[in-house]
């Protein structure tokens, strides 16, 4: 299980909608750096910034074979984050369901 701060280095990373998009990309598979970049409007030093904090948050990794740089989504990166987010929501349905099951019941007659 991740500690409170390495979920907060996790959330950080995707509060950015272009991390999230690159995230978004890489659930597809493996692409190059020039590849996950095009869609962007940003220069490539810029794509490194970003996939820079993507992989100290330990979202993605990347290796090198000659000049290509491939980035990847690393393995279940994201399962302590969706898990921590389910375990949240779980108390709020509850709630819910009880509101709901209140509203359900007649008035009584007076």
């Amino acid at each position: 299980m991740l500690k409170h701060g390495d979920l907060d280095t996790v959330f950080k990373a995707l509060s950015d909608p272009t991390r999230r998009a690159m995230v978004e990309r890489l659930v597809r598979g493996p692409v190059s750096v020039s590849q996950l970049a095009e869609p962007f409007a940003m220069s490539l030093p810029a794509v490194h910034q970003h996939l820079a904090v993507l992989e100290d948050a330990g979202i993605v990794t990347s290796h090198k074979i000659g000049r290509v740089r491939t980035v990847q989504l690393a393995a279940d990166a994201l399962t302590p984050a969706g898990e921590w987010m389910g375990r949240q929501r779980l108390p709020a349905e509850r709630r819910l369901d009880r509101l709901g099951a209140f509203l359900a019941v007649p008035p009584p007659v007076p």
